[in-house]
């Protein structure tokens, strides 16, 4: 144990010191900050990208039309291919890890809607009750489109909780009805969307009354699954087989990937996820660097601490010092100077991390900076450990001072 007499020491050689532990101090909080900063940073990246996967599944497949670049089966180069109820149903029927499924059909541009005396544009979907799912959206109050709005070719709608502001204002919304393009449906739910603004100022009809009102026949625009719990190569089989079951349908060929262009939600996430890894990688590369070089350097300045203090090193074993009581003075101020500079450098980055929080608005780049506090505690203790380490090579050379050679070395 280190008595009240020996912690009063360590207090008076700090302040004879103060060069030589302001610079000690500096170093290795400077690697602690440093540290802790790459981490929220990287956090921060990481979340940024992550909104961009927020408001729709994540294992989710979008199918969109495209044309031909290829001739095939006496069919020219440059046909555009066309999606149609059949095609949803032979995806729904044959794909073998499709979980949820929709199309989508779009009337086009933004649509007039009025409720009594106030009018409005957006934009409006007609889906499937799978939709739902694929694009995350949340019912506030009522439901989404069901299989019986479907079969039936009920006029009804789900609104966006944007366009209650807008039409609806502080009235009851649910049972009421709206005006779109003059036909006239009846509010059955409200959603909110992770989205954002854009995405919560939309309007969702079932497919088959919009195809009717709209005299589409039988047409969509895009066809969007879900894969379940299907692994990335799963997934990517299954590009293949949408592909081979459409181009089947449409008579192109299976290669010509501009015929139908495929976007695997889960492949990208997964491209964004190996990202990550390296830039943690990096992250801890540089971090442990920089915490090393501050570790070094209180090494190297207990060194010079203990070549200054010799000649006292010396009068302390001439009266009696042991080198036990010699190696415990030297590692307890390197354990002070590093446990002092890891609170410092720790408390400097987290407050800036929350300034950073308050002030970065919401984007696709960088958001929310943050850090495991349990984590990084613990990284900072191992710094602080690692640090009086650092000192006990300097404390065994302290306590190895010949008394009488120390004595007779002159300042």
């Amino acid at each position: 144990m280190i008595d009240t007499d020996t912690w009063q020491e360590i207090a008076q050689s700090l302040r004879t010191h103060k060069t030589r532990t302001a610079l000690a101090v500096l170093t290795v909080a400077w690697g602690v900050f440093m540290l802790v900063l790459l981490l929220g940073a990287g956090k921060g990246i990481q979340n940024g990208v992550e909104l961009q996967f927020r408001d729709d599944a994540v294992n989710s497949i979008r199918v969109y039309q495209g044309k031909t670049t290829v001739a095939h089966q006496g069919h020219p180069r440059g046909r555009s291919i066309k999606f149609g109820n059949d095609d949803f149903d032979r995806l729904n029927d044959n794909l073998d890890v499709a979980d949820r499924i929709t199309a989508r059909y779009y009337p086009g541009g933004d649509s007039i809607v009025t409720y009594q005396n106030r009018t409005s544009s957006y934009d409006i979907r007609a889906v499937h009750p799978d939709h739902l799912y694929l694009e995350k959206s949340i019912i506030t109050e009522g439901r989404f489109i069901n299989e019986l709005d479907i079969r039936e070719r009920r006029k009804v709608a789900v609104i966006g909780v944007k366009v209650v502001e807008g039409l609806f204002e502080d009235e009851a919304v649910l049972g009421e009805s709206i005006a779109i393009n003059a036909s006239t449906y009846r509010v059955v739910g409200i959603f909110r969307d992770e989205g954002g603004r854009s995405e919560q100022e939309k309007i969702y009809l079932p497919v088959s009354t919009a195809q009717l009102v709209y005299g589409a026949g039988s047409r969509v625009h895009q066809l969007l699954y879900t894969v379940g719990d299907a692994s990335w190569e799963e997934s990517k089989a299954s590009e293949q087989q949408t592909r081979e079951l459409l181009a089947d349908r449409h008579n192109f060929a299976v290669s010509d990937e501009r015929a139908v262009r495929i976007y695997n939600n889960l492949d990208e996430y997964q491209k964004v996820t190996d990202l990550f890894f390296w830039i943690r990688v990096f992250v801890a590369i540089v971090g442990a660097g920089t915490v090393l070089t501050g570790i070094l350097a209180v090494s190297n300045i207990m060194v010079i601490s203990v070549a200054e203090r010799r000649r006292e090193i010396g009068i302390r074993k001439a009266l009696g010092a042991t080198p036990a009581a010699i190696t415990r003075l030297i590692v307890a101020e390197s354990l002070i100077i590093t446990a002092i500079a890891g609170y410092l450098g720790l408390l400097a980055s987290l407050g800036l991390l929350e300034l950073l929080k308050a002030t970065i608005v919401e984007n696709d780049y960088i958001y929310q900076p943050d850090v495991n506090t349990p984590v990084v505690a613990a990284v900072t203790l191992l710094v602080v450990f690692a640090g009086t380490l650092a000192g006990y090579l300097p404390a065994r050379r302290a306590a190895a001072v010949n008394p009488v050679e120390a004595l007779q070395q002159r300042d």
